[in-house]
């Protein structure tokens, strides 16, 4: 466990809690990151992690982008992140969830969850059978509209920086994972006027985007190597590395997945090689944005989509801030998160959901 104090401390994390439950076999993390403006609020993942590290690692990752997400937004919350070890095709049960909320209730409010890869409404509303401080479900809906919405407005204001104009028609966009957020940026962008280049573990999916949409399928290991004017990584995260990096053929990386470096040095090695990229915090922001508005009672559908618009406007003052002071621009993101944290380093956190 000195390993995972010590990368806690170095990432500025408040907790790591590790919760087991025999009768039901859940095995999940609970990340809470911080929670100076406002109680950590972050999704719940399930996936079938290959050992327990991995579980670890990528909660740790998660939660501390929820937190730069959040503060980026300029919303009154922390960052927090939660994952369940195990398929979710297969290791579903109502007993696991609601052995889940139960831990979740333990925090008194310190935590707020909500969907996200692997999980769906029907499980939420197990979760908060046993808590309230779950968010979504069928009570709400799920985020994942308003994050490709999201994705899209910061997708033109990419083209705008690298291109010169905010239209997306007659580019071509290489969409990696078509789950909830990366189908429904699929109908943007095919609406739009930009052709699709797709690929999906699930090759149903990604038949029907082909059917609906004119994609052309690819295999998920030749995604990379398509050429494309954007790559939208939408599935896992960690995606951009030292392996993939050399064999991207596009001008821009935007897409709806979390913590898409691998390494900080890997946005240094976009910008060397022309590539720019948005970073993921910013651009994916949408979802939290509706998830904050169900927490706060306002979630106008309208309204919504309005201030998720504002990632496009967001976008373009980073592009702008990075180029004028000779940064990256996940540097210009990381110094906004910086000045916005630094805002509410006085302010009384609100812990209560």
């Amino acid at each position: 466990m000195a390993g995972y104090f010590g990368r806690m401390e170095s990432l500025g994390f408040e907790e790591l809690i590790m919760v087991h439950d025999s009768p039901t076999g859940l095995k999940a993390v609970i990340a809470i990151h911080s929670t100076l403006r406002g109680p950590a609020l972050g999704g719940t993942r399930m996936w079938a992690y290959p050992s327990e590290e991995a579980a670890v690692e990528d909660v740790l990752r998660l939660a501390r982008g929820m937190t730069f997400k959040a503060a980026a937004a300029e919303l009154s919350l922390g960052g927090g992140k939660a994952v369940i070890m195990g398929d979710p095709g297969r290791d579903k049960s109502k007993a696991l969830f609601q052995a889940y909320g139960r831990f979740v209730d333990r925090l008194q409010g310190r935590f707020l969850t909500a969907e996200d890869m692997g999980t769906c409404e029907q499980d939420l509303d197990w979760v908060r059978a046993e808590t309230a401080h779950v968010i979504g479900g069928s009570a709400c809906g799920s985020p994942s509209p308003y994050t490709a919405y999201g994705v899209w407005r910061g997708m033109k204001a990419a083209a705008a920086a690298a291109f010169g104009s905010a239209s997306l028609s007659g580019l071509v966009v290489a969409v990696q994972g078509l789950g909830g957020v990366g189908s429904c940026l699929c109908r943007y962008l095919a609406e739009e006027g930009a052709a699709l280049i797709v690929t999906d573990l699930d090759a149903a999916r990604a038949a029907a985007a082909a059917k609906q949409w004119g994609a052309r399928v690819v295999k998920a290991a030749d995604i990379y190597a398509q050429k494309c004017d954007i790559f939208a990584p939408c599935g896992v995260g960690a995606i951009i590395n030292a392996e993939t990096i050399p064999l991207l053929q596009c001008r821009i990386v935007a897409g709806a997945a979390n913590n898409v470096l691998l390494e900080e040095a890997d946005g240094v090695a976009l910008h060397h090689r022309g590539i720019l990229y948005a970073p993921d915090y910013i651009i994916n922001a949408g979802g939290l944005i509706f998830v904050d508005a169900c927490r706060r009672g306002a979630a106008d559908s309208d309204q919504v989509y309005r201030d998720t618009g504002r990632i496009e406007g967001r976008l373009a003052r980073l592009f702008h801030r990075a180029a004028g002071q000779g940064l990256t621009p996940e540097a210009a993101a990381a110094l906004l998160v910086e000045e916005n944290m630094r805002k509410q380093a006085n302010s009384e956190p609100e812990i209560a959901p």
